[in-house]
């Protein structure tokens, strides 16, 4: 997708580095845009190890916050995470 690979560039482009690294990842669960977004992180976090003058550009350009959102678990006696089952009376 190529919204993706542009969004998969960013951490090179806020730290002026864009064709001096080669990167090679394997990523596994998740939909695409997570993925992209674990890459984009692992970059940015590599990025800002091995460059100390980068970290500021990278958390200004809000590449090194992970996003913390996470799927609910199933509750017991629910039939998921908030849906029950279905409420008779009779």
């Amino acid at each position: 997708d190529d919204r993706s690979r542009e969004y998969i560039r960013e951490p090179f482009k806020a730290t002026r580095t864009f064709n001096k690294y080669d990167v090679k990842a394997r990523v596994n669960g998740g939909g695409l845009n997570g993925q992209a977004g674990a890459l984009v992180l692992g970059i940015a976090r590599a990025l800002a190890k091995t460059h100390n003058e980068a970290d500021s550009a990278l958390r200004e350009a809000r590449l090194l916050t992970r996003d913390g959102r996470m799927k609910e678990r199933k509750k017991y006696g629910k039939k998921g995470a908030r849906a029950s089952f279905q409420f008779s009376k009779r």
